[in-house]
């Protein structure tokens, strides 16, 4: 049953590998020739789609944000074990609950040669809270009253109530330190205090780091990263293949996978993930606004399916926005398997009964043009139609496929949460009211004043285990409610050349190991284990 349901993405997959192995076999004698990397103190990594804003202040697409973490720092940053420590600030201290006080490092210096001081501090914080300014990140920081920069090396940050969340909200890369005289044209020419300074960005073409010599961190090994925008996932393989890339990170279909795992010159990293991709719905759409139908959609879904033939196997389901392992994750709330029994009924209730063809209503979801994300689209298309749900699937280049969503010009959305789903805050950011675009990622323009009450206690609630409880409300609510509904946890795998040695990736699936990278010490091994090879599923 389960293969009959995911039939015709199964043959797009086949379809996917067997141009792959074609055009693989073809340049098999050019790829020999170009196996080695060319430069071992340059990496070129590829992306799937180009970063929307390098501007640290609006950046909100996963790619922008990915490559702020190598251009910009923060007042902190987070460890392996999601623990915070010092980033810009050598120490902080709250001598009560409204106030932070951080010490900044001292001989800290942009790309551009000027000195940081608490002056950079302030006006980044000053800038993104400024409501002409319309930056996305501003409902972050309102309860902030003032900050103030006594002295070059101190920042003093006072709030209206207490923010549990502050920190996390100070965290690279949430926050990117830019200096006072940033210019209108920032995000074409940023400036950071990170490992890596910007050199160029071509539109939906690449951008060039370079090292920088003066990082307060430690210069990285590398001296350049090319990053290229690349959207098609078969020719990302082809570049891996051919030694003219060297890295991407989760932007191949599962099934390229173990095919590229088994040329010589290749190796596979992986690592559970937290990024969470979902289902979105935009409330505010007639159809999409009844709750019975968000939830017949979900019953509707074999998300063990996809996960298993589209996904082998890589992702993790998903019963809310916190991965499993949170301290704030509740696992006691509504879950969705497939139950198309049900999912009729919820429809039969709301008043969307089968007509004589068997259709009760037409709805129309936005992906990427990504083939994973189209993959998975059509299997949903498949899945609904059984239930009477004619699903229109329109892909849309990343770029317009978020703005739409921004904007509430969707009815059905599909998208990831990448690293953001690390702290309780991301509660108030997706659910709260007052968090709707602009002022936040509430993009399914969700309603709920008890949802509202608790997010804003949560934000302000300092004991853990109070915070928790809160949470735990809020997580079952949304789960009854569904604004969005939560898929899996994908995975992070890497492709990459061997001679890299073993990536220290993140479960975010950020960028950061490139500033720790050291090439010339590769591991001369295939950092898959063989109890996670990857086998071909034909």
């Amino acid at each position: 049953m389960l293969r009959r349901v995911n039939q015709r993405p199964r043959q797009s997959q086949r379809i996917v590998l067997s141009v792959l192995r074609c055009v693989v076999t073809s340049l098999v004698l050019v790829a020999c020739a170009n196996s080695g990397r060319k430069n071992s103190d340059a990496v070129t990594l590829l992306i799937e789609s180009n970063p929307a804003n390098l501007d640290p202040r609006f950046a909100t697409d996963g790619q922008s944000q990915h490559l702020d973490g190598l251009l910009f720092s923060s007042l902190v940053e987070r460890d392996d074990k999601m623990v915070l420590q010092g980033d810009l600030a050598e120490s902080w201290e709250t001598p009560d609950p409204l106030t932070y006080i951080f010490h900044l490092k001292p001989g800290v210096t942009f790309h551009d040669g000027s000195a940081l001081t608490s002056a950079d501090v302030k006006s980044t914080l000053d800038f993104i809270r400024d409501p002409a300014n319309h930056s996305p990140k501003r409902g972050t920081y309102r309860l902030v009253s003032t900050i103030e920069a006594p002295d070059p090396a101190t920042v003093i940050i006072r709030l209206t109530s207490p923010d549990a969340s502050l920190l996390w909200n100070l965290c690279r890369p949430a926050l990117g330190i830019v200096p006072v005289h940033a210019a209108a044209n920032f995000a074409q020419h940023p400036i950071g205090t990170g490992p890596f300074r910007f050199v160029s960005q071509a539109q939906d073409d690449d951008v060039m780091l370079a090292r920088y010599e003066n990082y307060f961190g430690g210069a990285p090994t590398i001296e350049n990263v090319h990053v290229r925008v690349v959207p098609d996932a078969i020719v990302r393989a082809l570049e891996l293949r051919k030694g003219s890339a060297d890295v991407e990170i989760s932007s191949l279909s599962s099934d390229m996978i173990p095919v590229l795992a088994k040329q010589r010159d290749l190796a596979v990293t992986e690592r559970p993930g937290t990024n969470v991709m979902y289902l979105g719905f935009n409330l505010n759409d007639p159809l999409m606004g009844r709750r019975e139908v968000r939830q017949a959609l979900a019953y509707s879904t074999d998300r063990e399916a996809l996960i298993r033939y589209l996904l082998h196997g890589q992702a993790r389901i998903a019963e809310g926005l916190l991965p499993p392992g949170h301290w704030a994750y509740e696992g006691d709330v509504t879950h969705y398997a497939l139950d198309a029994a049900r999912a009729e009924q919820l429809l039969d209730a709301a008043g969307f009964r089968a007509q004589k063809n068997g259709v009760r209503i037409h709805l129309l979801l936005k992906t990427s043009t990504e083939e994973p994300a189209r993959l998975i689209a059509a299997a949903l298309q498949q899945q609904w139609r059984k239930v009477g749900i004619e699903l229109e699937i329109r892909p849309l280049e990343f770029a317009t496929l978020l703005s739409d969503s921004i904007k509430g010009n969707f009815q059905i959305n599909l998208l990831r949460w990448v690293g953001a789903n690390n702290d309780p805050d991301i509660f108030g950011f997706v659910y709260s009211s007052a968090r709707i675009p602009p002022d936040g990622a509430n993009r399914a323009r969700y309603r709920n004043a008890e949802v509202d009450k608790l997010t804003a206690e949560i934000q302000v609630e300092m004991d853990q285990e109070k915070r928790k409880a809160l949470c735990g409300e809020v997580q079952k609510i949304v789960a009854r409610d569904l604004p969005v509904f939560p898929l899996w946890f994908v995975d992070v795998v890497s492709v990459h050349r061997r001679d890299l040695g073993e990536l220290n990736i993140s479960s975010a699936g950020d960028f950061d190991f490139l500033a720790t990278l050291s090439p010339k010490q590769a591991i001369a091994r295939n950092v898959l284990g063989s109890e996670n090879v990857l086998q071909l599923d034909e």
